[in-house]
């Protein structure tokens, strides 16, 4: 084995670690694929940087920025609105018709802003009309993932495999040439999860957020007594305050309210503070330093008979949703300041879960040190007032006690959708490819005032785009050093004297396990080389190969990481890993085997 291919294995596998492991953001993970490779000189500096200019990367790109308008200008979510008329159906209609419409809308839209409107339509219905989140969220989900698979322009997967088939002068893929086997795999899908659902969570998550973040027991607020010893003493001369086993969350006094009080300010009698500690904690100091102690019911009902709240002071407990792509990813929590949220208090976090820690974490101490990840879920208590800053911020979700932001200006809904159909119709009739029908769009939603370039730089998921852009060196990589010629021909010889349909399968499912550990897109660049090279060796049409590498790096159902609306939807606290093991690992066997057989109608 040539020691290029021995490097070219030892970076693959170090990239497959990390992605299992998470260790690193999938774009830096990228990144350092892209050094490696050039320090190495598996590819020269100008291969390692043709990720950003590749026509799939640039297509990829081009298609968020019209998803971007299309959620802002609430396109997504004036389709999606009709669904809360659909409350009154049974669950076993209600699932297959949100999958059908979410699948319908994802063959077209990015896949990922769609589960994200439909994300808050679940909990707007669970908290209205009683209906368990956890039975739709995941349909919905893998409904998505359904659906772009559908065409051509569904999913990033899609279009990386077509890019990397062209470039190896494969014929490229048309824009519904496979929507019939999506369609078939669709129905699956559908008849599969709604059979399935009984087995989902009933979990609603209409659920109080002081119960859901166990906060009754641990916010307590404490009154200072005229004989309490903490009398004319700074915070930073307190004690207990600066203990982990207490933690000051405001400062009450007459009127004012000070969040997360500066360690210098001076207690007086009758300041009331705000502190979340255990109640053998809070027992210990109220008898220790003359405290008298309130529940957070209690404050609240006297400060309304006092008259001290006013609606731009009223405290609300707000939950939201971290989403890739979003500013807050990397920094800590005390960097809310920083945007506009001067009044936001973090009282807790819930980490998401991942393949380390499949329990969900609730983090309530030395929050200002926690860094945000997407996915984390995290506990504000804002004001009225500040509200509708949160609700403007870009890369959050708001999932509960609040509507979500109605775009005021209809005309651009209208001028946004008329665009996106304009580049569906340039793009399915083959007058233009789905990169310059897209480029086309983008180039009319800026015209007509429909999308703003500050919009572009904040909503994009830049990571999905760094991520691609990192990934096909690799490709290059491998075909430069021979590594998928060296894997295809020892395939071959592991299947020599079987049928072209088990060869089929077994690249189907070897694409499939790999996707569930790593990234689809990443799977796609790997995977690709190696079926159009195994398919020349059998002397085989390439086309079922690339297409089962498609349908197989999208169907990783069985893990939440293969797919980053999985990975959201798990990240909501709602589903334990073996809902997506058994339930998606159920319908992905059969959709491996049905891939199978229809493809094999291609050989």
């Amino acid at each position: 084995m040539d020691i290029a291919i021995i490097e070219v294995f030892i970076i693959l596998g170090l990239t497959i670690f990390f992605f299992v492991t998470e260790l690193f953001p999938v774009d830096k993970i990228a990144m350092f694929i892209v050094v490696s490779l050039i320090l190495l000189g598996l590819v020269s500096p100008e291969e390692g940087i043709s990720g950003f200019s590749n026509s799939a990367t640039i297509t990829v790109l081009a298609l968020m920025i019209i998803a971007v308008a299309l959620e802002d200008n609430g396109v997504i979510a004036w389709f999606a609105k009709g669904l809360q008329r659909l409350s009154i159906l049974p669950l076993l209609l209600l699932i297959p018709v949100f999958m059908f419409i979410t699948a319908g809308i994802s063959a077209f839209i990015s896949t990922t802003a769609v589960v994200i409107i439909f994300i808050k339509i679940i909990f707007q219905l669970a908290e209205r009309y009683g209906i368990a989140a956890g039975k739709l969220l995941l349909p919905v989900s893998f409904a998505g993932i359904l659906g772009g698979s559908c065409t051509l322009m569904g999913t990033s997967t899609n279009l990386i495999v077509n890019s990397i088939a062209q470039n190896r002068g494969v014929e490229k893929l048309g824009f519904f040439e496979f929507a019939f086997f999506g369609c078939i795999f669709l129905v699956i899908g559908i008849v599969v999860i709604t059979s399935a659902s009984r087995f989902l969570p009933a979990k609603n998550a209409s659920e109080s957020l002081e119960s859901d973040y166990k906060l009754d027991e641990l916010i307590t607020t404490l009154t200072i007594n005229d004989d309490s010893p903490l009398i004319s003493k700074s915070i930073k001369n307190i004690s207990f305050l600066n203990t982990p086993n207490v933690t000051l969350l405001k400062l009450i006094r007459g009127s004012d309210v000070t969040n997360a009080p500066g360690k210098y300010i001076t207690l007086a009698q009758g300041d009331r503070l705000v502190v979340m500690a255990d109640l053998e904690t809070v027992e210990q100091i109220s008898a220790e330093e003359g405290l008298s102690k309130k529940n957070t019911e209690q404050s609240k009902e006297n400060e309304e008979e006092n008259g001290e709240e006013n609606p731009e002071s009223e405290i609300h407990l707000v939950e939201v949703l971290i989403l890739p792509g979003s500013t807050f990813i990397g920094n800590t929590l005390n960097s809310l300041k920083r945007f506009k949220l001067e009044g936001a208090l973090p009282v807790a976090i819930k980490k998401r879960k991942n393949i380390r820690n499949t329990r969900e974490r609730l983090i309530r101490k030395d929050l200002d040190q926690i860094r945000i990840k997407p996915g984390d879920r995290i506990l504000l208590e804002i004001t009225q007032a500040e509200l509708n800053t949160l609700e403007n911020l870009e890369g959050i979700v708001i999932l509960r006690t609040h509507e979500p932001f109605e775009p005021k200006n209809k005309t651009r809904k209208y001028i946004t959708l008329a665009i996106l159909l304009t580049v569906i119709g340039l793009a399915a009739s083959g007058i233009l490819s789905i990169l310059a029908s897209s480029l086309t769009g983008i180039a009319l939603l800026l015209v007509t005032n429909s999308l703003e370039m500050n919009k572009i730089y904040h909503k994009v998921d830049w990571q999905i785009f760094f991520l691609l852009a990192g990934m096909i060196p690799l490709g290059v990589a491998m075909t430069n050093s021979g590594a998928d010629i060296w894997l295809s021909e020892h395939l071959l010889m592991l299947f020599e004297g079987k049928d072209n349909l088990f060869v089929l399968g077994a690249l189907f499912l070897i694409t499939m396990v790999l996707s569930g550990s790593i990234s689809n897109n990443a799977t796609a660049v790997i995977m690709t080389p190696i079926a159009i090279t195994v398919a020349s060796g059998l002397d085989l049409s390439a086309k079922p190969f690339i297409l089962a590498v498609m349908f197989a790096a999208n169907f990783s159902f069985f893990t939440p990481v293969g797919y980053q609306t999985n990975t959201l939807i798990y990240s909501l606290g709602i589903y334990k890993f073996k809902h997506f093991f058994i339930i998606g690992g159920i319908l992905s066997i059969i959709l491996c085997v049905a891939g199978t057989l229809l493809l094999a109608t291609l050989l």
